[in-house]
């Protein structure tokens, strides 16, 4: 992982920031949340998630909070937060670009 900061957010990164918008969670948690809210379309496996968290730490993304036997918890930071809204910002301009586009292509 070294210093390489994240430039790019992809889909699985961002619904994990966003679950971690409403609170602490554990990797496993937020595996869970995110299948539930895609009815499924999205499921992070074991390997994809604690890559995810292990990038998000190392970049000050997440924070562990604490351990509870082997789960590790972690929140959101600042530096998260804002990351998701910027993801999400260029996926509404993303959108309303390809509506213009479908419009003016009438």
């Amino acid at each position: 992982m070294g210093n390489k900061r994240i430039e790019v957010v992809s889909e699985s990164m961002f619904y994990t920031l966003m679950a971690f918008l409403h609170g602490e969670y554990s990797g496993a948690e937020i595996a869970s949340m995110v299948e539930k809210l895609t009815k499924g379309r999205v499921r992070l496996g074991p390997a994809t998630i604690y890559t995810i968290l292990g990038r998000f730490e190392e970049d000050q993304i997440l924070m562990e909070t604490r351990t509870e036997g082997r789960k590790r918890i972690y929140r959101i930071t600042d530096k998260g937060v804002q990351m998701y809204h910027d993801e999400h910002d260029r996926l509404v301009q993303c959108l309303a670009d390809a509506a213009t586009w479908e419009e003016e292509s009438k």
